[in-house]
Formats: structure tokens, sequence, C-alpha cells
């Protein structure tokens, strides 16, 4: 083999080993020169345990176990808690590990936006790895892993809305939601990709204003259930209209939510079955399609647990809202600190604890969602 070894400055030339097994040092002052943020970006892809031994080298590498970008990179999904009582700080719950971070998602630091806006922002939805907050005037859009960002102004001023919902597409994402600032209401979906808003025509006997269920995404279509009379409605995306494409709901439901999962190819009807507004039983349904769409019964809740559903509730069931996350149904409630989930892949149902960061005595204010860190989501 050829020697390619640089010639020293007496002309002669120097053996440099390549082997494999020599480990290549980098010019500690080009290290030392490096972006903070490419350096932690850079860190984050340590193994764990090897990071742990490295932390102790400076302040610096210590402080890093705490930067969003490190504890999102080793870790794969949360359920996050928006509470009236944790102003701008998020208890996490980590579900693959079935514990709550000592540490809640903190936006201590100022929000992308101005000051005054910044503190009146709520957290409306998350999806794919993006928080929405709402502001006096416009929709923020956050990654709060790469600190992309934007604001997407009201369409009118002033604006009212409801039935909130971002959805994630393969373009980017759409902003939906129903209007409500004038005397009759209609459809508004903003296009990521085109920055642009469209507004379609809205029948108002098709919800009627006591629907509080968000929609769920499913194959194009955003679904929702109506009050009673309980039937399925959606929006599709690509034509702009309303549908009423599923089948009857199964006999006595008292309250019915849906919930999309196995990455929106399959569709769950969470409902509570009963007589006359009381409901004695949670059941848990899917839609199949195989000569022609069916609900098909997959697990009921245990008594025992159901009793303890319908008393946390008291049987006002306006207060019970469902999301999917990571496999899981969820199933929860404004005014209580716990969730209950159904894991689709064992069929087990399971309650949360309640969060150890939440006064004794916490109002109510609920508001759970599930949030997947993703570093490729763009704002």
């Amino acid at each position: 083999m050829k020697d390619h070894s640089p010639p020293n400055h007496y002309g002669q030339t120097t053996a440099v080993s390549t082997s494999p097994s020599t480990p290549l040092k980098m010019d500690a002052r080009i290290w030392s020169k490096l972006p903070e943020e490419l350096l932690d970006l850079v860190l984050s892809f340590l193994p764990l345990k090897n990071f742990l031994i490295l932390r102790s080298t400076c302040k610096r590498f210590k402080s890093l176990l705490f930067s969003s970008s490190f504890v999102f990179k080793h870790s794969s999904a949360f359920l996050l808690l928006s509470h009236p009582q944790c102003f701008r700080h998020f208890p996490l719950y980590e579900s693959d590990a079935a514990t709550w971070r000592k540490l809640p998602l903190s936006l201590s630091a100022p929000l992308p936006c101005a000051a005054g806006a910044a503190a009146q922002a709520s957290l409306l939805c998350a999806s794919n790895g993006l928080l929405c907050f709402s502001l006096p005037n416009s929709f923020l859009v956050f990654n709060i892993l790469t600190k992309s960002s934007r604001v997407i102004k009201f369409p009118d001023c002033p604006f009212g809305f409801e039935l909130f919902s971002l959805i994630s597409t393969p373009a980017g994402y759409n902003l939906f939601m129903l209007s409500s600032g004038s005397s009759s209401k209609s459809t508004l979906v903003y296009h990521s990709k085109a920055r642009s808003w469209q507004k379609f025509d809205y029948t108002e006997t098709i919800l009627s204003d006591n629907c509080h269920q968000k929609g769920v995404h499913f194959k194009g279509c955003l679904y929702f259930v109506t009050p009673e009379p309980f039937s399925i409605v959606c929006f599709e995306f690509e034509s702009g209209k309303w549908e009423r494409p599923i089948p009857e709901l199964p006999t006595e439901l008292v309250f019915a939510r849906l919930v999309s999962g196995g990455e929106g190819k399959k569709l769950y009807l969470i409902g509570g079955v009963g007589r006359n507004g009381i409901a004695r039983s949670l059941q848990v349904w899917e839609l199949e399609f195989g000569g022609g769409m069916k609900w098909v019964e997959v697990e009921s809740l245990p008594d025992r647990m159901c009793k303890k559903l319908m008393s946390v509730c008291f049987h006002n069931y306006e207060h019970l809202y469902c999301f999917w996350h990571q496999g899981l149904i969820c199933v929860c409630c404004y005014n209580w600190p716990e969730i209950l989930y159904f894991k689709i892949s064992r069929r087990t149902w399971h309650w949360i604890p309640k969060c150890p960061s939440l006064p004794d005595k916490s109002s109510c204010g609920f508001r759970w969602f599930s949030f997947v860190p993703n570093f490729h989501s763009s704002a």
C-alpha cells in the first residue's frame, strides 16, 4: 500500500497509522468554536449511558441534560398536561417509561411573539411535534425542539372560533375551525404550504352549538359526532364538503367519542351505554370495512373502573374527551387529574396517577395532549 503521509519540515515522510482501531481526534480549536446549538445537537446523539459519564466534564455538558433537545432526543412520546395552576409549565408523563418527568416542559423563555401576546398564549393543539397556541389576534405554531415558529393572523377581526384542530399532512399541516364571529358560521381551513386561508359553506344543522368534541382525522377527512340523536359527519378537505358517510351507531348510547389510531388507518368509537341519560358501561368499537362498514365491539371497561369514571364526571358527559396516544386510547375528564387509558395491543385498562407536582386541591381545567417531539416538523 502506498504511503500518502505528508512530508515533515525535513522533506521526509512520517508514517501515519490508518488502522480503524485508531481513534480520530478533532482539533480542539474547531470543537471550541462550534455554535452551542450545533454542539447540543451533536451531543444529543450520544447514547444516554455515555453522556452520563461525559456530563462531569464541564457545567455546559451537565446543563444539556435539562435542555429540551436532549430530553426529547432520548424519549419517545409524552402525555402533556395543560392546567391553569401550571402557568406556562406543562407536566410531562413519559408513556414508555410509565413515569412522570421530574422537570416539566417550560415556556419560561419568551415565545417567538410579542411579550404581551405571549402572556395570553393558550395551548390549543399538539400534532406531530408541533404546538399550536391561541394569541389575542393570531395563532402561533411552534416546534420547541428546532425553535421554528409561525404566527398566523386571524382571517377577520374580531374573530371567534370553535372545534379547532391541527392536522399534520405530508406537505405540512392544516388548521381547521368553525368561525363564530358573525351571524352565520363558516368552515375555515389554513394551509401551511400555501400560507393561505380557505372558506367553505357550513350548514347550521350539521353540528349544533353544544358539540364539544374536536374533530378526528381519518382518511383525508375530519370526523365529528353530532349531539343526540347521535350520528357521524365528516368534512372532506379535498372537496370542502360536509358528508354523512358512516352507518348508524350502536344503540343505547348515552355519549359517544371518536378516536383515530394506527397511523390514521383505524377509527374507534368510545361510548357510554345506558338508558335515560345515565351510562352504566363504557365500550370500545372499531369500524370495519370488510363486506360493508360496521361497528365491531372491541372491549368493555370493567365495572369497578367504570363506576369510578362515572363518579368522576358526575354523569356530566360533556366533560369527557378522548384522544389517541401511541397505541393507547385515552379517556380524560376536564375536572379530574387522572387519565384512564385502554392499551389496544393487550386490551387492558389502566389509570395514570395524578401528577405529583399538582397542588392537592387542583381546580378543574385539565387538558391533555399527545406530544411526540419531532425534529423534522417545520412550523
